[in-house]
């Protein structure tokens, strides 16, 4: 191949070598750009005439280069085969770039029309018909956003109806105690009762209801910057022994009010990255809940140890169990697991697990809940600081048994 190549270039003048080169590069040159200003004129037109136009440029290119030659080098005459030849091979190229342009342009309309019936039926359905590669990973992709968007819409839809119970828990809950202080204030203000007794059990029921609504206010602000994502955490290395003594201690009174036992145990060594007012928020906000709902002689039980290297809180009550179709709804906004809308006189409006929920996963951590035994038992799980040392079981000071009112 190269001898011959190197034949025919021996009894060609340099001249004639120059002339062709210049011509064919110069026609090839305005091909080119003639060819760029029609594509970019027929930027909007489907793939397949814009295959037509680049088999279009390669064929033209191919008889110009030829006729130049043969003009030059052959004579007219002898080249016209050469044209021929060339100007079959030209329609077959075009003939190609015609059918695969239909082919693509078939497969991209299919998925068009997919994608179009979304609007209507609200499903993506992939074609069930062969695509190339690319349209069928764009079809694949497609396929993907639609499920992430349909679980996005199905997580909005549920934290909109979760506002909408909240909105009518919280009414709810704010009218009740604002009626009964306003029943309270003009009792107090038209004399209506004058026994100093009386009168000071209407002034410590005020100071109640008032504490109560500020409580109730302050779980509505922390529950909204939780969503808002705006809950800002000041972590930091602590022992998350010491935050379980001091979140049993203060509990302890409550405990005792209600004739509770509240006792538990901890291990040493649990280094943990937290925003302790937050944390210690989470963790007593399980605590609370099972002093509401455990019955009078009952225990509460919290545990702090290490489950599969992760720093782990228990808190088990004896509340009778939670109904296992509630179970996936215990830590959604106002959520009280009962049908009445009116809660105990000592409830909350339904947020603290919710709020408890939101720090937790706020530090990477987890919250579960199960049934077991006489009641049920949270989880908290955060991650710990760093491998913890071996594990040294002891009791939490605060947290010995309590049994009052006996």
């Amino acid at each position: 191949m190269t001898g011959s190549l190197a034949d025919v270039l021996s009894g060609v003048a340099p001249s004639d070598l120059i002339y062709v080169s210049a011509w064919v590069g110069g026609i090839a040159v305005a091909i080119i750009v003639i060819s760029l200003l029609i594509l970019k004129l027929m930027s909007g037109r489907s793939i397949g005439v814009m295959l037509s136009m680049v088999a279009f440029v390669t064929v033209a290119t191919s008889l110009a280069g030829v006729g130049v030659i043969t003009v030059r080098m052959i004579g007219a005459q002898p080249g016209k085969p050469v044209f021929e030849l060339l100007f079959i091979a030209g329609l077959a190229g075009l003939a190609v770039a015609f059918i695969t342009g239909r082919t693509i342009t078939r497969a991209s309309r299919t998925l068009l029309r997919a994608v179009r019936e979304v609007g209507d039926s609200g499903i993506y359905t992939p074609p069930q018909v062969r695509l190339p590669a690319e349209l069928a990973g764009l079809s694949a992709e497609l396929t993907e956003a639609h499920d992430r968007l349909g679980k996005a819409r199905a997580r909005e839809q549920a934290l909109e109806a979760s506002r909408r119970e909240l909105v009518a828990w919280v009414s709810h809950d704010l009218r009740t105690p604002l009626a009964g202080l306003r029943a309270m204030a003009e009792a107090l203000e038209d004399r209506v009762v004058t026994d100093p007794r009386e009168v000071s059990h209407y002034h410590s029921q005020i100071r109640r209801e008032t504490d109560r609504l500020a409580a109730m206010i302050d779980d509505l602000f922390e529950l909204s910057r939780i969503h808002a994502g705006t809950l800002r955490l000041s972590p930091r290395l602590v022992g998350l022994e010491d935050l379980v003594a001091e979140v049993v201690a203060s509990a302890e009174p409550v405990a005792r009010a209600k004739g509770i036992r509240l006792a538990g145990s901890v291990i040493r060594g649990m280094p943990v990255v937290i925003d302790t007012a937050e944390m210690g928020r989470a963790v007593r906000n399980l605590v609370t809940n099972a002093i509401r709902h455990t019955p009078f002689d009952g225990t509460i039980e919290v545990i702090g140890e290490i489950q599969a290297g992760m720093a782990c809180v228990s808190v088990a009550d004896e509340c009778g169990g939670i109904p296992p179709v509630d179970l996936p709804r215990v830590f959604d906004v106002a959520f009280r697991g009962e049908s009445a809308r009116t809660p105990a006189p000592s409830g909350g409006a339904g947020l603290g697990l919710s709020i408890a929920r939101g720090i937790v996963e706020a530090h990477s951590g987890q919250i579960s809940v199960r049934n077991t035994g006489p009641g049920c038992q949270f989880f908290i799980k955060l991650p710990l600081a760093r491998p913890a040392a071996p594990a040294v079981s002891r009791p939490v000071a605060a947290a010995r048994a309590v049994n009052v009112g006996r």
